[in-house]
Order: C-alpha cells, then structure tokens, then sequence
C-alpha cells in the first residue's frame, strides 16, 4: 500500500509549483516534446549527406513550423481555461451574463465549459427567483392593512410597512435602525405569541392581536411581528353575547309583566265597581303603582331588544347635505349649527342613518344644554352650543357633531349596553348608533374636544362611487320629516 504523503511534502511540491505559472510549464513541456523532433531531423539531414546551407535553412523551417504550432497549441489549451476561469470569476461576483465558448464538443474541455454554462444558468435562475420573490414579498407587506414590524437581537427597528408607519406614526427613512425603547415599541416585544394588546392609533383605541416568529438574516435572529385589528371581531362578539342575553331576559321579563299588569288592571277595574264596598284607599294605590311599574319596566325591556332586532340596512345612494339639514332641523331645543357640506353622496340606509344622527344631536343637546344649567360663575356666559359639520376623507365622509358640554367622564363604557350616566336614560343609544354605524361599513368614535371644552361624536360613512345628482334626487330625501323619538 502506498504511503500517504506527509504535510510538509505537500507544501514542498506546492512552493516548487508555485515557482512557474502553468503557462510557462505548458511552454516547457512543448519544448520538451519538440526538442526530439528537432534532433532527429537534424539526424536524418546528416545522414542523408545534406549540404550545410539546406541543412540550416531546414532546421529554421522546422523550428518556425514548431514554434507555431506551439504558440496554436497553447492558444487551444490555455485561451478556454482562461474564459472559464473569467466566468467562473464573474458567478463569484453575481455577474451572470457571462458565457463559456466551446461548449457541447464532444471532448472533456467542451464538457467542463458545458457544465460551467448550466451552472450559470442555474444561478441566474435562482437569482431571478429570489429577486421576484423579494419583489413580491416587499409588495405583499406593503399592501398589508395590518402593520408589520421586525426588530433584530439588539430590539433595533429593521423592516416596517405603510401600516406601521400609519398606526404607529413612524417614518422609514427617520426609524429605521432605531431602538424599541426610543420608538415607544417596547410593549410589543414584552407582549406573548396571539397576546392582545389595546393601541391608540390616529386619535382611536382599538384592540390589536400580536403574531410572533422569528426568522435569520445573514445568520442573525430577527423578531417577526404582525398585529391584526381585532377590535371589530371583538365588539361583534361582544355584540352577539348582549344580543343573546337581553333576548332571554326580555322574553322572561316580559311573560312576567304581562300577568301583573293585567291582574293590577282587573284588580282596580273591581275596586271602582259600586259592588266593591270600601276598600283602603292605599291598596288602591298600591295596585296603581304595580301597573304602571309594569308599563314602565315593559318600555324599558322594549327598548333594550331594539339591539337585538336591529334590522339590516337597505343600501342606496343618500345625498349628504340635505340629511344633516332635516337632522339638524328636527332639534327643536337647540339652533343646531349646520356647516357647509361636500357635494357627495353615501352608499347607506337612510332611516338608520338618520336615526343615528338624532341620536347623536339629541345627546350633544342634552350635554350643552345641562352644562349651561350647572350654577357657576360663567354659567351667563356658557351658551350652549351645538356644531355639525362634514368632510370627504378618500372613500369615506366623516360627519363630526361637537358639542361645549361637560365632555366625556368616562369613555370606556361608551358603548356598554344598560351603562348610562342620564337619570331617565336606558344606556341603549349609543350602543343602537354603533352598531348602525358598523353595520353600513362605516365606524362611530367619541372623544373629548381638544380646541374647546365638550365632546365630539365622529361618523365615518362610505362615499358612493358616482358624486350625487341634483336632479336624481327622489322626493321623499327632499321632503321634510317630522321629529323621531330616539
């Protein structure tokens, strides 16, 4: 068995190598070979009693005719290995374009030139595929509504999309590289795997479902975030429960009132009968208070099933304008402040919307007007005020009624049902108008005033793609309805 060649023998051969370039070692084996056919002409030249002056101008002869075909000889050996040498170099440096020649001849140099070419095909391939799935990737993110964010091992900001920059107020050029701590993002990374989180974004609160992964880049650990909005899933669900609930109560509510108040009425209708006699003036009482207790109790269990037998709106084209001014005009307490609107018109039920906006108006009254009520030194100089006003924001109308009441105590419990701060209220007002809202695709926010004291309620209704026509408007938008109870 031959014995394996040691360390320092392999470097000793590979400085001697190293010593010529293979060109000059080809050139030198060429000579070598030649040097033979050289000798034996010149033998054979002095054998055959060749004279000195045709003996040396045959030797030149062959030594041109052999300098020649070693120069052809090395152009066709060294020239290819060169150009793959060159493409080879240009794979390395991303540069696919590059081409071997000579490839497909039946020989090993046309298939190492061969092979060479499908590797770069290949690579171009996959470069191609990679930069298109990239492409796709980067518009995917982009075209997200819901933010996307990731953060490397150091909690630095590394990849965000327009929804990010939106919901979180951030800019790409500007954040980029930047801490979570200095960018107020630190919650995120605290919070776990399908973790909700409540945000305010653009002046509303909403509740978001955070998705963790992790992912390498160049061999470095990065953090994945995806937050969804679940904060209409949510209220739907919570929707549904209150749905659920207040039809089990109102219907054993309801089969318990009917009895007492019909007892209560037979009752008293045999106390005002002459074959009654004298009876206690304080039953007779008694038996009113049940039975109009009972009356009272059936409005208010009345009311609450309004969420529950909401009906679906009817969609059509309403025009804007003429609806706030016959809601504005339907307040008869107040001198609603109706600004200017924009010529559009909303794909929306007209009634609900309507009712909604009374809702709203009704309840921004009552704020002002209670407001200017309450004994304070300004209580002269406190009017009570009442302003609605709209504007096209893209797709949508943003209807905003302000009013300089008290404001918002406590917004939390805006929209629970049966939460009301009014003495006669039932707590379904605001909860009925959401829900309308959310049911013409639109959204309803309440929020505090920032330019003055009281509270602003904003609708965001969609526009409808054509702009309203005057002259397409039916008679029963322009005719003038008499006041709704909300």
């Amino acid at each position: 068995m031959a014995s394996r060649p040691t360390a320092s023998g392999k470097g000793n051969r590979k400085r001697a190598g190293e010593s010529l370039s293979f060109e000059a070692r080809f050139r030198v084996l060429c000579t070598l070979l030649a040097l033979p056919i050289f000798g034996l002409t010149a033998a054979l030249l002095v054998l055959l009693h060749v004279s000195t002056g045709p003996m040396v101008a045959i030797l030149i002869i062959l030594l041109l005719a052999l300098l020649l075909a070693l120069s052809s000889f090395m152009e066709q050996t060294v020239r290819p290995l060169q150009t793959l040498a060159n493409v080879v170099a240009s794979l390395r440096e991303g540069d696919y374009s590059f081409r071997a020649r000579g490839a497909g001849r039946e020989d090993a140099l046309g298939e190492l030139s061969s092979e060479v070419n499908v590797l770069a095909d290949a690579l171009q391939a996959q470069r191609l595929s990679g930069l298109e799935a990239a492409t796709l990737f980067r518009r995917v993110i982009a075209e997200l509504d819901a933010p996307v964010l990731a953060f490397d091992q150091g909690c630095r900001l590394r990849l965000l999309n327009p929804a990010a920059e939106r919901v979180f107020a951030l800019i790409s050029a500007r954040d980029l590289g930047r801490r979570a701590d200095e960018l107020g993002l630190s919650r995120l990374l605290e919070q776990p795997d399908e973790g909700v989180l409540q945000l305010e974004s653009q002046g509303q609160t909403g509740r978001w479902m955070i998705r963790r992964s992790a992912f390498r880049q160049r061999g470095m650990p990065h953090i994945l975030l995806l937050l969804s909005d679940v904060s209409a899933a949510l209220r739907e669900e919570e929707r549904l429960a209150w749905r659920r609930l207040i039809r089990v109560i109102g219907h054993e509510i309801s089969n318990s009132l009917t009895p007492i108040k019909s007892i209560a009425g037979s009752l008293l209708y045999r106390l005002d009968s002459p074959s009654a006699g004298p009876v206690s003036a304080d039953l007779a009482r008694g038996l009113s208070v049940i039975e109009s207790r009972a009356e009272s109790l059936n409005r208010f269990v009345q009311a609450y099933r309004q969420l529950a037998q909401l009906p679906s709106p009817v969609i059509r084209q309403v025009p804007l304008a003429p609806l706030l001014e016959r809601v504005a005009r339907l307040e008869t307490r107040l001198d609603v402040e109706l600004l200017p609107s924009p010529p559009v018109s909303l794909f929306a039920d007209a009634d609900q919307l309507e009712q909604l906006l009374i809702n709203l108006v009704k309840n921004a009254v009552e704020a002002a007007m209670h407001e200017a009520d309450e004994p304070s030194p300004s209580a002269a100089a406190h009017a009570p005020k009442v302003r609605m006003r709209s504007m096209q924001q893209g797709d949508f109308a943003s209807i905003l009624i302000e009013d300089n009441g008290p404001g918002l105590a406590n917004p939390a419990n805006l929209f629970v049902p049966f939460y009301t701060t009014k003495k006669s209220g039932t707590g379904v007002g605001l909860a009925l108008a959401r829900q309308i809202a959310e049911a013409h695709g639109g959204t309803l926010v309440l929020r505090n005033r920032t330019d003055a004291p009281g509270c602003q309620a904003e609708v965001r209704i969609p526009v409808a793609s054509q702009p309203f026509e005057p002259s397409l408007q039916p008679s029963s938008v322009r005719s003038f309805e008499p006041a709704r109870t909300p």
